[in-house]
């Protein structure tokens, strides 16, 4: 079974969304990269997935383990 993952994102016409991975459309839309990262941490702590943070460039910058895994991605924090 995959593992459910969710994503913050640079919105092409700026901003920044929230995705479910695999997913077309943004859960949510922010202007500001703190408040997409803090309203998908809580929908990840929540549904108990996986959070990818991306840069502006679309690039990974951190990632975060919210649920059992037992390797979890380790916080570059």
């Amino acid at each position: 079974m995959p593992r459910k993952t969710h994503h913050v994102v640079p919105n092409s016409e700026g901003g920044w969304d929230v995705k479910r991975s695999g997913g077309e459309r943004s859960i949510k839309h922010h202007e500001l990269k703190t408040d997409a990262v803090g309203h998908a941490r809580d929908i990840s702590r929540n549904q108990q997935s996986e959070l990818v943070i991306h840069n502006k460039d679309g690039r990974i910058s951190n990632a975060d383990s919210h649920d059992n895994d037992p390797y979890p991605p380790k916080d570059k924090r």
